[in-house]
């Protein structure tokens, strides 16, 4: 539990400074903007999964103004904080079955799910950051060593 919670610990960590980058631009990048949205979007969609709730009404791929984004930053880094809070190491390797955005059903370990959300959120924060560096921006270091120190 201890490796999941620090790396959710990163990943609300990250996202701020997401967030604060994408502030600090002037022009503004909808394609940044766009896979920020589905990033918070689809970690909102997996927690109301681990809560056992029925996702098939939240969007994966709706954009959103950044504004709502840093709401979505806030509310994501509550709810998982409230459910790593309410599950223990025991619970980790117990199936959860959920259905995706086009329905279809599946049974996943939590483990494995936990771990997705972190790792999903890393791999899209990185394309961010390239975006940024395109516009010429310094774009934020999200590693998570830099993190840890």
């Amino acid at each position: 539990m201890k490796t999941i919670r620090m790396m959710f610990d990163h990943l609300h960590w990250a996202n701020e400074r997401i967030v604060r980058a994408l502030q600090t631009s002037e022009r503004g990048n909808p394609q940044a903007m766009r896979l920020f949205s589905h990033m918070l979007n689809a970690e909102q969609v997996w927690l109301t999964r681990l809560q056992g709730l029925d996702s098939s009404h939240l969007p994966i791929w709706a954009d959103k103004e950044l504004e709502e984004c840093s709401k979505l930053v806030a509310l994501n880094r509550e709810g998982y904080a409230v459910y790593l809070a309410g599950i223990g190491e025991g619970d980790l390797d117990r199936p959860l079955p959920y259905k995706n955005s086009q329905g279809t059903e599946y049974t996943t370990p939590i483990r494995d799910i936990l771990t997705h959300v972190a790792l999903h959120g890393q791999y899209h924060r990185g394309q961010i950051n390239q975006l940024l560096r395109a516009d010429g921006l310094e774009p934020p270091v999200t590693d998570y060593i830099l993190f840890v120190r």
